[in-house]
């Protein structure tokens, strides 16, 4: 195994000044950094992880916190995939590997914060964890660097979506477009996980900024996140009224099965009902007709939140809530009312 120390030989530079060049860190000159990390590369230099976790109190391992109990989509999830991926090129380029971290360990049950120590992750990621989970608080309290790219949480920094004025925006479209008896169907309206709330909030602006009144008949609340949930709503709404001429679903997986219930009543998108969902994904463009909604820049919301975790990890100490906007995909699922 190539040694600091060959390098140093290979280069004649010091060892210090070697370990400076590898770890990024001292004052040395652009030139000198750069011969020494293109004789490493040639050498076939590979950092000894455990050695420097014993050096610097550090291993470069970011924890993360994925559960998926309203979606049931696991890692197919098409929005919390992207955050993901783009989380973890940015945690990447900044020396760090992921390790995803669970309440077993073999047959051995524990909590996120005994798994933390465990492994001595250097800082972890939250990623839609069970609404409401203690574990998760007592996490925080840990005071291990944390972030969150889902939803709020008290004392740690967190990037989601303007999911109030993203809302506003997609009704106000539907507004523009001759509608005044809209319907939502919204995913399930939880304090601890607000995405729908904050959802329902601008639907409900919407709807007060252009003098029509809210009315409680033409709102669904979904009991999960996926299609099956959004079909049960949706049937639970034509049960009780008709009266609609356009839907605004919480998101574009309940729009899908939203779709199927009203084909299966024989209502049709968008010649009788005009629909649009919430996040973008690729089952909304493969729907037929394809599906208008307000697109999540899941990508930029896991970049932020890695940008933000490294900061943290360099001593910056600032809590801060970063909101992405919503922006509006045009596509053929509602019309224009004559």
């Amino acid at each position: 195994m190539v040694t600091i120390y060959d390098i140093a030989k290979a280069t004649g530079f010091s060892p210090p000044s070697v370990s400076k060049a590898l770890n990024g860190t001292g004052g040395l000159s652009t030139e000198s950094r750069e011969i020494i990390l293109k004789t490493a590369v040639e050498m076939g230099y590979t950092p000894n992880m455990t050695a420097r976790a014993l050096s610097t109190s550090r291993s470069n391992l970011i924890g993360v916190i994925y559960e998926d109990y309203y979606m049931l989509m696991g890692f197919k999830h098409p929005l919390f995939s992207e955050i993901l991926n783009s989380f973890r090129t940015v945690i990447e380029n900044g020396g760090y590997d992921l390790l995803f971290l669970s309440r077993t360990l073999g047959e051995r049950k524990m909590t996120y914060s005994d798994h933390c120590r465990f492994r001595n992750v250097d800082g972890v990621l939250i990623l839609n964890p069970v609404p409401g989970d203690h574990e998760i608080f007592r996490l925080v309290d840990t005071g291990i660097p944390c972030v969150s790219a889902n939803e709020p949480i008290a004392g740690i920094s967190t990037v989601i979506t303007e999911n109030i004025s993203g809302a506003k925006e997609g009704m106000d479209y539907l507004m523009r477009l001759g509608h005044r008896k809209i319907a939502c169907i919204s995913g399930p309206l939880l304090k601890t996980a607000p995405a729908a709330m904050e959802r329902l909030i601008g639907y409900r602006e919407s709807l007060a900024e252009n003098g029509i009144e809210y009315d409680e008949n033409l709102v669904e609340e979904s009991r999960f996140w996926h299609a099956q949930a959004g079909y049960e709503a949706a049937v639970r709404l034509l049960s009780r009224t008709t009266g609609f001429t356009a839907i605004f679903a919480g998101n574009d997986t309940l729009a899908n099965g939203i779709k199927l219930a009203l084909e299966d009543n024989g209502i049709y998108i968008p010649h009788d009902v005009s629909l649009i969902g919430f996040d973008g994904d690729d089952n909304g463009a493969f729907m037929t007709p394809a599906l208008t909604t307000m697109r999540q820049d899941s990508a930029l919301i896991g970049a932020k939140a890695a940008e933000i975790l490294i900061r943290r990890l360099s001593g910056h100490l600032e809590v801060e809530t970063v909101r992405i906007p919503a922006t509006l995909l045009e596509r053929g699922s509602c019309r224009p009312l004559l």
